[in-house]
């Protein structure tokens, strides 16, 4: 039996959504773990809901990042995306979901897991 290789996420402030899907829909098809070990902020948060929920865990180190969608346009302009901010949110896993629900959904505002909460969603590492 092969083993399996395991990505470790130590620091991601995000970017682009693009290459984030690409990265975490051949993360979840090589069968490879993914270790949370940092801040994992933004559209890096994707991995939560393309990755197994069996194959993620979290150091005491993870944190997670989450804001509403947005684009920028051609002259550097931020502009809200309701409708991918929903898309979004409607893909985390229900307790994610809740969890950012309960605080007052996805806004321009980081919302941050961490400790015990995020503990209680994921397995720690071992």
């Amino acid at each position: 039996m092969p083993l399996r290789a395991t990505v470790r996420i130590l620091a991601s402030p995000g970017g682009e959504v693009g290459p984030f899907l690409h990265l975490f829909e051949a993360v979840r098809d090589s069968g490879e773990r993914v270790i949370i070990d940092g801040p994992c902020l933004s559209a890096c948060t994707l991995v939560l809901s393309i990755v197994p929920h069996d194959r993620i865990c979290v150091t005491h180190r993870a944190i997670l990042g989450f804001h509403a969608a947005r684009s920028i346009d051609r002259r550097g302009r931020l502009h809200a995306e309701p409708e991918a901010s929903e898309v979004v949110l409607g893909a985390y896993p229900a307790p994610v979901r809740d969890w950012i629900i309960h605080r007052g959904g996805l806004t321009s505002h980081v919302l941050l897991l961490r400790g015990k909460a995020l503990r209680a969603m994921y397995r720690p590492c071992r």
